[in-house]
């Protein structure tokens, strides 16, 4: 349930001056309006999409060389037709501020110094790899794959590709061979970006002999391009068809033909988590992509031209292309790559207060590690400049709230934002002109139609249920790749619900009655026992505080024709799993949720799944715990970790 004082309530001065009530303003003009509240703004922009959708077209100032004929045509889902006729280019919207001299990208790799890229010198560099890439027989609807660390260069990649209408993927060089056969695999790119390494924990790692496998592999690759990164001259010899960027790149060209497309032209190929079965490939259109991260980072985050924006991220999460497009307000964007806790857990707010980030990106694991550690921020950075810290990946808790004003910043707006690789984007996010409440996410976006519905398939406030969308978005997938009648892009969202047409997103949550949401977990994780549904966020609010653990998972165990609790721990160095202890967390959970949430067993186990986006990874322990393979494993940081769940004697009563 929520809270009903609010940790933080928004200035006068920062109401009055924020985007969003700039933005109130003009709907309020143009359309004969008298809004003056977050509510009343949001009603109309899922009542009205049309109008909704058109008036961000304008306001935001997407750039187009033909207007549309209509926003919104087919309404069906999948299929919705949105602004049919326009045409425009991704990469040239990314690029309009290119008469500027201030910094589009400021990059910091671990261990090394800080990178800085103007406006001009981006243009300047993505109209050589253009060039380049047109020279390689890259044309519209290609594939460009990226096997890249987070650095300027993944970024010139994509927008090059995206300047002709190539199709840009992209994945983190962590990822195993399987990995990413998985991935690039399917797609059959025809040119590859890779460095020849990356740094991590102290420590260099070379991607040469892996990109050498996947090329022989892949053949479709006709170019393999290695950006010299952990060498100053990589040995590209043995790659085949493979080439230095600094050669490739060597070329007179100074402009980009942006090629005029249609809105719904395939821009990304993002992937499923594969945790359970080959990644599904989820391909997002160029012109929603473009304007509903324009909507988010201007009107929700409050991004304007003179902010700095970071967001801890790899290449492999959509966070990075939600990142990169705030390159279209005229922003500065940072990068960073390595381990965000070497050496120590305050080297992205160093970097933060070096470079004059004021928009925050992390993950509730990085606050809760952070929290962990006992990190405060006086005394160890000047944090004066940020005025928002975003989270997701997971569920913030009331706790992760609380160390946030009290340990990290007391004036700033903590917004936990939750959507995902399936829209590129958020359903629920937050607002600069609303208080934060604790353990809340701050509203439902505008044009969302996000509602909370219970087994029977009915809207409900102030009570759990599934998250839906019942009415169309922009950047809802234009399509899967390889799915041609639109059998597993249904199968994923839609079949929930067959004859109601809306999107399921497999969230659990709550919408409280001001108009937060509390995310209580995926309902494909959520537990069931004695047919009540718990969320497992709500265990994990609980066990995380207890002093003894550092970290833990739970996941339902069907038993008796039933399902029950198993409560996984890693405990802290000192401290063993005794009777005692296993009564604390017990009396806990019970003291602050129900006698239903506790766990029928607690145990000890030395590692926990995370993917490499850090994620806990339930459903994989749930399929080991049930005799069930998990045969793709390669989308996990810690794979070996699954056998420990193998044949556990105590859940054999």
């Amino acid at each position: 349930m929520s809270c009903n004082k609010p940790v933080w309530v928004p200035k006068e001065e920062k109401i009055k001056s924020a985007n969003i009530t700039r933005y109130m303003k003009y709907v309020n003009e143009k359309y004969s309006k008298d809004f003056k509240t977050y509510d009343e703004l949001y009603q109309w922009s899922i009542e009205k999409l049309n109008d909704f959708w058109a008036s961000i077209w304008d306001y935001t100032g997407i750039k187009y060389s033909q207007s549309y004929d209509k926003v919104l045509g087919k309404t069906e889902m999948p299929g919705a037709e949105w602004f049919s006729g326009a045409k425009l280019n991704f990469a040239e919207n990314l690029l309009r501020h290119s008469d500027k001299d201030k910094d589009a990208i400021v990059f910091k790799g671990e261990g090394q110094d800080v990178e800085k890229y103007s406006y001009k010198q981006l243009y300047s560099i993505v109209a050589k790899l253009a060039k380049a890439l047109k020279d390689a027989g890259v044309k519209k609807g290609d594939r460009v794959a990226g096997f890249m660390p987070n650095m300027p260069q993944t970024v010139m990649a994509m927008l090059a590709a995206t300047s002709m209408g190539a199709i840009w993927s992209s994945c983190s060089p962590d990822f195993g061979f399987k990995g990413v056969m998985d991935r690039f695999g399917q797609i059959e790119p025809k040119v590859l970006f890779t460095a020849d390494g990356y740094f991590y924990n102290g420590k260099t790692f070379d991607s040469l002999e892996k990109i050498k496998t996947v090329v022989n592999e892949i053949k479709s690759i006709e170019k393999v391009v290695v950006v010299p990164y952990t060498t100053e001259q990589p040995d590209i010899s043995e790659i085949p068809n493979a080439v230095n960027f600094r050669d490739f790149i060597d070329n007179s060209a100074e402009t980009i033909d942006f090629l005029q497309l249609p809105f719904d032209h395939p821009l990304y190929i993002m992937y499923s988590s594969g945790t359970t079965g080959t990644p599904k490939c989820i391909v997002h259109g160029a012109g929603g992509t473009l304007i509903q991260h324009a909507k988010e980072h201007i009107l929700h985050v409050d991004l304007k031209e003179d902010d700095v924006l970071f967001y801890f991220t790899t290449c492999g999460w959509m966070m990075w292309n939600w990142l990169v497009s705030g390159l279209f307000v005229g922003a500065t964007i940072v990068l960073y790559d390595g381990n965000p806790a070497y050496p120590d857990i305050s080297v992205l707010w160093k970097l933060a207060e070096e470079v004059g980030v004021t928009v925050f990106g992390t993950s509730a694991k990085f606050i809760s590690i952070m929290e962990q550690e006992g990190f405060k921020a006086a005394g160890s950075c000047d944090l004066s400049g940020i005025k928002s810290i975003c989270s997701t990946g997971s569920p913030l808790t009331v706790e992760n709230f609380e160390y946030v004003y009290d340990k990290i910043k007391k004036d700033v707006q903590l917004a936990s934002i939750s959507g995902g690789t399936d829209i590129i984007s958020c359903f629920v996010l937050g607002c600069p002109i609303l208080p934060v409440y604790l353990g809340e996410i701050q509203c439902r976006g505008l044009g969302m139609a996000v509602e909370a519905w219970d087994d029977n398939g009915n809207p409900v406030i102030g009570e759990k249920g599934e998250l839906v969308c019942t009415k169309p978005a922009p950047s809802m997938p234009i399509y899967f790749y390889n799915d041609p009648d639109n059998k597993k892009y249904k199968a994923s969202y839609f079949e929930y619900y067959k004859d109601k047409n809306v999107w399921r997103h497999g969230d659990y949550i709550e919408i409280t009655n001001h108009g937060g949401v509390i995310i209580y977990g995926r309902s494909d994780a959520t537990l069931n026992p004695g047919g009540v549904r718990i969320g497992t966020a709500e265990i994990y609010r609980v066990v995380e505080t207890i002093e003894e653990v550092k970290d833990c998972l739970v996941v339902g165990q069907h038993f008796n024709n039933d399902v029950r609790v198993i409560l996984f721990v890693i405990l802290r160095d000192g401290y063993e799993l005794t009777d005692e202890l296993i009564k604390t967390i017990k009396t806990r959970i019970r003291k602050e949720t129900t006698p239903r949430h506790v766990p029928a067993k607690i145990i000890a186990v030395d590692d926990i799944p995370y993917t490499l986006n850090g994620k806990k990874v339930e459903i994989a322990v749930s399929k080991i715990i049930h005799g069930e393979d998990v045969t793709n494993r390669d989308a996990l940081a810690n794979p070996n970790s699954l056998d420990l769940y193998k044949d556990i004697p105590e859940l054999q009563s």
